[in-house]
């Protein structure tokens, strides 16, 4: 009797580690796909799409496609299957508090040591191109309200959405079903395979983590998602105001 009920828990342990991940995944996939197809369809409609300066059109679109990937991730499950998702899954019971605005700095802290040393273990590796430039969809800033854009995106909505669709729903769903150090691994796998390429997933496998243990230590998403602010504030500044800086850095 033991036994059975063993195996009936290892299977659905095993059955949500390989569901959930493959939900998000697919979820952010899927959508990307359609509102592409929808972009297509109206420039096929004669609406100048062209015309538009690019970092409207990314803000617009990266923003629409973050939407639509928590509310299909979030509200189709509950819609069909009345699979909620409560508040407490997410880490968002509370606001942020004077905690959470010291847990980030700290945390970003560990971070970037836990991210020199994943990077220096990989540097060997033939496979892995360590130079490998990140498309942020952001390639010219000229204008002013360019910058405010690119910044809204990428140190604003993108770090909101990507918190709350990994270590809000993702994790908090995974930690329910499988030990906690699973649940950590598979959430931080899965973020590294989202930004692509070896380098920046190495990195973001690392930050992965730290964002994870913030979760769980202060029991809240806002540390989580205040050190992904950090960081993305760090690389837009880095990127698009004081490159010269970037490259002093770099040798």
């Amino acid at each position: 009797m033991w036994q059975n009920f063993l195996n009936k828990l290892v299977e659905r342990q095993a059955w949500m580690a390989l569901a959930l991940p493959l939900w998000v995944m697919g979820s952010f996939i899927l959508v990307q796909v359609l509102v592409g197809l929808i972009y297509g369809l109206l420039q096929a409609a004669g609406i100048p799409f062209g015309d538009a300066n690019e970092a409207v059109v990314n803000t617009v679109f990266g923003g629409i496609v973050y939407i639509l990937t928590i509310a299909m991730v979030i509200g189709l499950p509950w819609a069909l299957k009345k699979y909620k998702t409560s508040k407490e899954d997410l880490g968002l019971t509370r606001s942020a508090s004077w905690l959470d605005m010291l847990l980030a700095p700290a945390g970003f802290i560990v971070y970037l040591i836990l991210s020199a040393t994943f990077v220096a273990l990989a540097s060997n590796l033939p496979f892995i191109d360590m130079d490998q430039a990140q498309d942020t969809g952001f390639n010219q800033l000229n204008q002013g309200y360019e910058y405010i854009l690119a910044f809204l995106m990428l140190v604003v909505i993108a770090p909101v959405a990507e918190e709350v669709l990994f270590r809000g729903y993702l994790f908090g769903k995974l930690r329910k079903h499988v030990p906690l150090v699973i649940a950590i691994l598979i959430t931080s796998v899965l973020f590294a395979l989202a930004h692509g390429a070896w380098n920046v997933g190495i990195d973001v496998f690392a930050l992965s983590i730290v964002l994870c243990l913030l979760r769980v230590i202060s029991k809240s998403l806002w540390p989580s998602i205040l050190l992904h602010m950090i960081k993305n504030g760090l690389a837009f500044y880095l990127l698009f105001i004081n490159p010269t800086l970037l490259s002093t850095l770099g040798g």
